[in-house]
C-alpha cells in the first residue's frame, strides 16, 4: 500500500491474486465489510481497511476452506475481525458442527451395536424365498429409519 489512502480494485487485484470480477462478486455477497468508494466514472477505489478485510475474506475461503454462507453468518453473528496479517475468527460454530457429527456417528454406532445384539439373542429366523437372511433386512430397515430421523429437520 505504501501510504497510499485509496487502491483501485486492479491493484487489489494483484495484491490478493484474484480476479476483478471475484472482488466484485465479494462486494456484492459481502456488503457490510466490502465497501470501496466510487470514483469518477464509477471506478471502485478500496481504502486499506477494506482490502484488510478483503484479505481474510480470501483467507477464510481459499485457506482455511469456508464457504461464503459460512463468511456470512461469522460477519453477521459478529465474530468476523480482520487484521493485517492473517484472519481472526472464532471457531465456536465449526467446533459445534464437528461435535454434533461426532456425536450423530457415536449415537448411530451405538444404535447398530444395541440392534445387532437385540438379533443375536433372537432364534434362528425362516429365510425369504431367494435364501435372504430377514435379520439383515430388519437390521437395514433400522438403520434407514435412524437416518431419517437424523435427517429431519
Amino acid at each position: 500500500m505504501d501510504g497510499e489512502y485509496f487502491v483501485s480494485i486492479n491493484e487489489v487485484s494483484k495484491m490478493l491474486g484474484v480476479p476483478a470480477h471475484t472482488l466484485r462478486y465479494w462486494e456484492k455477497q459481502f456488503p457490510t465489510v466490502v465497501r470501496p468508494v466510487s470514483g469518477a466514472g464509477g471506478r471502485r477505489y478500496y481504502r486499506e481497511q477494506t482490502v484488510t478485510r478483503l484479505k481474510t475474506i480470501q483467507d477464510l475461503l481459499y485457506n482455511r476452506g469456508m464457504t461464503i454462507a459460512g463468511v456470512k453468518k461469522m460477519i453477521h453473528s459478529g465474530d468476523f475481525t480482520s487484521t493485517a496479517d492473517s484472519a481472526v475468527y472464532s471457531k465456536s460454530d465449526e467446533t459445534k458442527t464437528v461435535q454434533k457429527i461426532v456425536d450423530s456417528e457415536k449415537n448411530i454406532q451405538r444404535e447398530i451395536t444395541e440392534t445387532m445384539m437385540d438379533f443375536s439373542d433372537m432364534y434362528e429366523r425362516p429365510t425369504g424365498r431367494a435364501g435372504m437372511d430377514l435379520t439383515k433386512v430388519d437390521l437395514a430397515i433400522g438403520l434407514l429409519n435412524q437416518a431419517r430421523e437424523l435427517l429431519k429437520p
